[in-house]
């Protein structure tokens, strides 16, 4: 059973943090179980902003604390060695007076009934507060790019080995926070008519070239405060996952399978284009939910059905699809900046798991495909093993395989698909491959 809630924003992220680094939990459901209750939204957002800081940068955070200590904390004290995390962050990078820094970190560790650390605590925050670097304990643990980037040994050997030139602005952009971009619903309004109601309503918002549906807002707000957003006007995307429908090139007559569809984005999306037959499926009945809810809500309709991809015989009517779409489940290194959690959820042997799982989607739905017709391979990693390597090793195998270049506006080709790299013109890290069955 989950903790009860705090109405502490501090005492909050300590749970938040316990459940995701020591039982597993994904962010965002660790927020929806453990933050503050009874609070004002200023005591919601300070739990979030808490407990991402501390999962971006949960490494480095921890090499400090190690420097101050005479020994490390034993393990069931992991919520006393997490505070500490915590307090190092408040002072380093948030915009919290010290002295409130300091003694509301101090106050959790006695609300938890460990007075010993509130004194430990306390000591160890005074005087990083009042030595800073002044014995060369930042530089000393920023020599190390896996402590200074907050990242695992393996994600960064990958990343080198994958990445040689371009791993450094990767690692970084990783850690920065990402832009709210929206996906205007040109069935409904244009993209500069919608860009003028929320100047109206006093929010900026950007163009972003190359990207033909999409505003980037200057300041992240709640979907409550946009406009229309409840009848469908706009939806929040980010641009490079915008860029599977233009690719899928759907026409009104098409049928069109969107193979791993939950939360719906793309769906949506491919039926604010064009009018085509949508099939959506996905393994999660419960995830399948929000797919309805996304297309109800921007007014489309489309088929859901709960299935399983990769078992076509029990779902499949044995009509063709012109349109495939596989957004295929990966590591989701490319969006860690939005899910900082994935650094530490995510293991190396992950990697030749899913890699097996996406060519089994790929083998699986082929067959499906008309003749002419265009399937779309994408993923949300950075990881060569799971993008230009499974599509490589399937173009490979067979005959009847033409590989389209994706010539998207963001990104470097990287023989059969392209490659976005997190932070590139501001957007996710992606793949995209595009083949058409001969």
């Amino acid at each position: 059973m989950p903790a009860k809630p705090s109405t502490d924003p501090r005492a909050a992220a300590v749970e938040v943090l316990l459940a995701v680094l020591g039982r597993g939990r994904s962010l965002d459901r660790a927020l929806a179980e453990h933050a503050p209750v009874d609070g004002d939204g200023r005591d919601v957002g300070l739990c979030r902003a808490i407990a991402y800081g501390v999962l971006r940068h949960h490494r480095r955070l921890g090499a400090i604390r190690d420097r101050f200590l005479r020994s490390r904390l034993r393990g069931r004290d992991q919520d006393m060695a997490l505070l500490l995390e915590i307090g190092f962050f408040q002072l380093l990078a948030m915009d919290v007076p010290a002295h409130a820094a300091v003694s509301e970190t101090v106050a959790v560790a006695r609300q938890r009934g460990k007075p010993w650390a509130a004194k430990l605590i306390n000591a160890v925050l005074r005087r990083f507060q009042r030595d800073g670097d002044g014995d060369g304990c930042l530089a000393a643990v920023d020599a190390d790019p896996a402590q200074r980037e907050s990242v695992p040994d393996w994600l960064l050997e990958r990343l080198q080995a994958d990445w040689p030139a371009d791993w450094p602005a990767l690692l970084t952009a990783q850690n920065d926070r990402a832009p709210m971009t929206l996906r205007v619903n040109r069935r409904r309004v244009s993209v500069a008519a919608y860009q003028q109601r929320l100047a109206a309503a006093g929010l900026a918002a950007d163009r972003l070239p190359g990207f033909d549906d999409a505003l980037v807002l200057q300041a992240p707000v709640s979907v409550e405060a946009l406009p229309g957003f409840s009848e469908g006007d706009c939806s929040v995307q980010d641009a490079v996952a915008q860029l599977a429908a233009p690719l899928l090139d759907a026409a009104d007559h098409h049928r069109v399978l969107d193979a791993c569809a939950a939360p719906g984005g793309k769906s949506a999306h491919l039926l604010e284009r064009s009018w085509p037959s949508l099939l959506a499926l996905d393994s999660d009945a419960g995830r399948l939910r929000r797919v309805s809810e996304t297309l109800e809500r921007v007014g489309l309709e489309g088929e859901c059905r709960a299935a399983d991809a990769t078992t076509p015989d029990q779902w499949w009517d044995g009509q063709p699809f012109e349109r495939i779409l596989i957004d295929a489940p990966c590591s989701g290194t490319g969006v860690i900046r939005r899910h900082p959690d994935i650094k530490w959820l995510r293991r190396e042997a992950d990697i030749p798991r899913l890699a097996d799982d996406q060519r089994r989607l790929l083998e699986a739905l082929w067959p499906l495909l008309a003749a002419g017709g265009r399937l779309v391979y994408c993923t949300c990693s950075v990881i060569q093993a799971e993008n230009e390597s499974v599509i490589a090793a399937f173009v490979g195998d067979h005959d009847d395989v033409h590989v389209i270049p994706p010539a998207l506006p963001v990104g470097q080709s990287v023989g059969c698909g392209q490659q976005i790299l997190t932070g590139e013109a501001g957007v996710d890290g992606f793949y995209y491959a595009c083949l058409e069955k001969r």
